[in-house]
């Protein structure tokens, strides 16, 4: 599946290779796969504390998997779309063989529950997130 770049050395490919061999990390570079979110976003899309986002994303980061960008008071995460193909490539063959991953699955659904709630509410902030948890709790996404 994956040409061997001459731009990417083995170095590298072990730093990027290692970056997303945790499953938290795995499952963030999979849901900015589908679009730009901010921290909050990704606690409540993953689950997750804002250090356990906040470590992961550096790590991606660092790898050159993600890019960011400041917007006020929030910081939004998307995958590096200056990234070597032979990487693209690789985040489209993590996405098609977890597809029917569940935990995957559960991602997917729990973020396009946060954006229908983002479109209702108009925000994207800490309020917003535990406004967004406590309706996950009760059983918002059912």
């Amino acid at each position: 599946h994956i040409n061997i770049c001459l731009y990417i050395n083995m170095n590298k490919w072990i730093e990027i290779l290692k970056s997303v061999a945790d499953p938290l990390r795995l499952r963030l570079l999979l849901v900015l796969a589908e679009k730009e979110m901010s921290v909050c976003q990704l606690m409540a899309v993953l689950r997750t504390s804002q250090p356990m986002v906040s470590r992961s994303v550096g790590i991606l980061q660092r790898a050159g998997l993600l890019k960011d960008r400041k917007e006020k008071k929030l910081r939004f995460y998307r995958l590096n779309e200056e990234m070597p193909s032979e990487l693209k490539e690789l985040v489209q063959i993590l996405k098609e063989s977890l597809r029917d991953d569940e935990t995957y699955k559960r991602d997917l659904e729990v973020l396009k529950k946060c954006e229908e709630f983002k479109k209702r509410t108009g925000r994207c902030d800490m309020k917003a997130f535990k406004e967004f948890m406590k309706m996950i709790k009760q059983g918002g996404l059912e």
